[in-house]
Formats: C-alpha cells, sequence, structure tokens
C-alpha cells in the first residue's frame, strides 16, 4: 500500500463512523465500555488500533485513563475532533511494536483487528507487546470472530457476508494459510467500486498459545460482551489473558 496510513486511509475513515452493524450500535458500545471498565479495575487502558474512539471515548467518559496507539492518521483526526477527545492520548504506531508509557492494567484489541496482522510473527508479536505494557495481574483484551469454515462446502473458498441494495461483501479464505481476503463491492449508480483487504484469520487455541508464549494465561472466554459462555455454536468471542502477578 503507498497510503501511510494503508488500509484505512482518509477514504475509509471518512465513512468508518457510518456503520450500522450490530457493533456500532450505542448499546453494544455501551455494554463493551462497561465491561473494559471492570476490568481495568480502576487502572488505566491501553488500546491497540483505538481508531476513531468508538470504544476509546465512552471508556474514558466512565473515569478510565485511556491511551490509544493507531497506524492510520485519517482515523485518529476523526477520533480528535470529537467530543471528550481529549481524554484519549494517542500514539501514531504499529501495534506490534509501538510503546508508549506504562504501565497499564487493562490492554485491549476489539472489532477482529488482531486478524488485521497477516502473519502468525505479527499476532505473536501484538501479544508481547501488550504483555510489556501489562502491570502484573494487568489483563489483555481481544474480541474477534470464528473462522467460519463450517460454512464451506467441498471446493469453495468464498463466503458472502453482506448483500444490500447498493452493497455487496464476501471473504476468499484459504485454509492452508489461514489467509482471508476480504471483498467489498459498492455500487453508485452506473458506477461501481471493488476493494480488498487482506486478513489472517487465528483460532481460539492458537491465540491461546500467542497468550503463553508472551507469558499470559487464560481467565476468561466469552462468546460476546454479554459474557455469555463460549460454545460450539459461538461466531465470535472476547478473551481475557492475565499476566501473573
Amino acid at each position: 500500500m503507498d497510503d501511510p496510513d494503508g488500509y484505512f486511509g482518509e477514504q475509509v475513515a471518512a465513512r468508518y463512523d457510518d456503520d450500522s452493524s450490530e457493533r456500532f450500535r450505542p448499546e453494544t458500545v455501551n455494554r463493551t465500555a462497561d465491561v473494559l471498565a471492570d476490568l481495568a479495575g480502576g487502572g488505566r487502558a491501553l488500546e491497540f488500533a483505538v481508531g476513531t474512539g468508538r470504544i476509546a471515548l465512552p471508556l474514558a467518559a466512565r473515569g478510565v485513563e485511556v491511551h490509544g496507539i493507531e497506524l492510520s492518521r485519517a482515523m485518529l483526526a476523526r477520533l480528535h475532533a470529537k467530543p471528550g477527545a481529549d481524554k484519549v492520548r494517542t500514539t501514531v504506531g504499529d501495534m506490534t511494536t509501538t510503546r508508549v508509557d506504562g504501565p497499564f492494567l487493562l490492554v485491549y484489541l476489539v472489532f477482529n483487528t488482531i486478524t488485521n496482522l497477516t502473519t502468525q510473527d505479527a499476532q505473536v508479536a501484538c501479544f508481547e507487546n501488550a504483555a510489556a505494557h501489562l502491570s502484573p495481574g494487568g489483563r489483555f483484551v481481544i474480541e474477534v470472530g470464528v473462522p467460519e469454515l463450517r460454512k464451506l462446502p467441498p471446493g469453495q473458498t468464498m463466503i458472502p457476508w453482506h448483500t444490500g441494495e447498493t452493497s455487496y461483501c464476501y471473504d476468499v479464505l484459504d485454509a492452508g494459510t489461514q489467509s482471508m481476503i476480504g471483498h467489498y463491492i459498492t455500487v453508485d449508480g452506473e458506477r461501481s467500486e471493488h476493494k480488498t483487504i487482506p486478513f489472517r484469520y487465528v483460532w481460539p487455541s492458537e491465540l491461546d498459545l500467542m497468550a503463553r508464549l508472551a507469558g499470559l494465561r487464560l481467565v476468561h472466554r466469552w462468546s460476546d460482551w454479554t459474557r455469555e459462555p463460549f460454545t460450539h455454536e459461538s461466531t465470535g468471542h472476547v478473551s481475557v489473558w492475565r499476566k501473573p502477578a
């Protein structure tokens, strides 16, 4: 990518908060912020890939001191323009290597963003960076979907997941490499746009091993922010690992 903001430059940032999916609804955002505030336990929090502040701002409004790391300057510009942005400190950088002054009782990474790291080494480095920022007893939280390979019959690699009057989205998966290419098609009259974004899907058990390599141990795994149990039928999970005291 030539854009220094990667796949989340001005074009994406300008409409990022217009998303009407369940994760962006006020009740989901508030529930997410409530759980994270509880896990922060009165301490400081660090969000990897803070984006436009969808979660950081309501978390800060709950009295938590929040710092965010974000690679996209376009996304940060949206955050800084919002009410309450002065309560969230931000740093431009990569969540696998960028360090900020800590320590923190909570580091968190939401909305499938761990899959934006397209190699296993990068995902391992993300865990290591989280652990380096945590104080003893601190927690690292990830929200991510479960790979939908059960939907694939033999010979098929494509999973459609959104169809609308003017937009279509589907993923193409490679089970051999765990690579996933998201395809996003929008239609405006006689014009259409086709954009792709690469991901690396990751299994819960693989994340647990990455956590162990970073010195963290699993303490919770829920199906979502309601803290319902994670089961065989769960389409995603919120996992919490703890740094030993």
